[in-house]
C-alpha cells in the first residue's frame, strides 16, 4: 500500500515538473518545484539542491528544512550563504555523487566513515537538530554531464513520525524524478539562451538604427524603458479607473518585445529620412510648388 502511494506521488511529481517546463517559469521557480516534489515523494524533512555553475564547483541553489522552518532560494528571495563545494573534494558526499554520477544512500551519517560529515554534525550541535539519513542523487543531462545534485535529509516514517533510512523503492523513484528534473533544467536553460540570443539580436538592430542619426539616437532604447516603467506603474495602481488592471508575466514579456521592435522598420529607411533635426528637413513636400501656383495665378490676373 505504501509503495502504491509512493508511485502515485512520483507520478504526480513528474507531471508537475513536466507542466512547469511547458510554462514560462524562471529557473528558480523550477528548482523549487523539483526540490519540494522530491521532499514530498521521499517523505524527507530536509532537502538541498546544488547546481554545477562555476567550473569544478557545486553551488547551493536551494535549501528547505521543514522542522526548522528554514527555506532559502526560490520564491523566498533569500540566497543560500554557504560557500560552493569543490567537486574534487574527496570528503564531501555531494561532490562524490557529482563525480561518480551514482546515488549515495546513507542510513546514518553518524555511523558512516566514508565521508566527512563534520559540517552537518556542527550544524546539529548549533541548532539542536539531528541529521540522520541522507540520500544524494546526481542530475545528469543528455550529454551525460552532471549538472547538479539533489540531496535529501532525514526520511520520516509517516506512521510513527520517527527518522528512518531512505528505502530502495523510494531511491529508485527519486532517481526517476531526478532524471526528469535534469531534462527540465536543460530545456529551461536552452530556452533562456534562445531568449538571450533573441534580445541580443533586437539590441543589435536598435543600435544600428540609433547610429543613423545623432538627433534621434537612443530613442529605440529609451522607449522600452519608459514603456515598462509606465506599465509597472499602471499594474501597481490600487485606486482610480485602472485599479483592476493587471498585467501577467507573459503580458510584460510581450510588451517588452513590442516596445523594443516598435521602430525596427527604420533599419531599411533611408538615412536622409531618419537623420533630421526638424520634421521636414531634406524632404520635398511640394509646398514651394503650391506657393508658385498662387504667384502665377496672381500674376496672370
Amino acid at each position: 500500500m505504501a509503495l502504491n502511494q509512493s508511485i502515485v506521488k512520483a507520478y504526480r511529481s513528474l507531471v508537475e515538473i513536466g507542466i512547469a517546463v511547458s510554462r514560462r517559469e524562471d529557473i528558480d521557480t523550477l528548482l523549487e518545484t523539483i526540490l519540494l516534489s522530491a521532499k514530498e515523494l521521499a517523505q524527507a524533512d530536509g532537502g538541498t539542491l546544488y547546481l554545477v555553475e562555476d567550473e569544478g564547483f557545486l553551488s547551493y541553489k536551494m535549501l528547505h528544512t521543514t522542522s526548522l522552518g528554514i527555506a532559502t532560494g526560490g520564491k523566498t528571495g533569500q540566497k543560500p550563504t554557504f560557500p560552493p563545494i569543490p567537486i574534487a573534494d574527496t570528503g564531501a558526499v555531494a561532490a562524490y555523487c557529482a563525480r561518480s554520477q551514482q546515488a549515495i544512500n546513507i542510513p546514518d551519517i553518524y555511523r558512516n566513515e566514508d565521508f566527512d560529515f563534520s559540517g552537518p554534525r556542527k550544524f546539529d550541535a548549533n541548532v539542536g537538530y539531528q541529521t540522520k539519513s541522507m540520500l544524494c542523487i546526481p542530475l545528469i543531462n543528455h550529454r551525460d554531464e552532471t549538472i547538479g545534485v539533489l540531496q535529501l535529509i532525514n526520511a520520516i516514517n509517516p506512521a510513527t513520525g520517527e527518522l528512518t533510512a531512505f528505502d530502495s523503492d523510494v531511491q529508485e523513484l527519486c532517481e526517476a524524478l531526478a532524471a526528469q528534473a535534469a531534462m527540465a533544467l536543460t530545456n529551461r536553460e536552452l530556452i533562456v539562451q534562445l531568449e538571450d540570443l533573441f534580445f541580443s539580436f533586437i539590441g543589435l538592430i536598435n543600435t544600428a538604427i540609433d547610429e543613423k542619426s545623432p538627433y534621434t539616437g537612443g530613442h529605440c532604447n529609451r522607449v522600452p524603458e519608459l514603456t515598462l516603467m509606465l506599465a509597472e506603474a499602471v499594474n501597481g495602481a490600487n485606486y482610480g479607473p485602472l485599479s483592476d488592471f493587471r498585467l501577467t508575466d507573459d503580458d510584460f514579456y510581450e510588451l517588452k518585445v513590442a516596445s523594443l521592435l516598435h521602430d525596427c522598420g527604420k533599419i531599411v529607411t533611408p538615412v536622409h529620412v531618419v537623420d533630421k533635426a526638424t520634421k521636414l528637413e531634406t524632404i520635398f513636400d511640394r509646398i514651394q510648388l503650391i506657393d508658385t501656383r498662387f504667384e502665377v495665378a496672381i500674376r496672370d490676373l
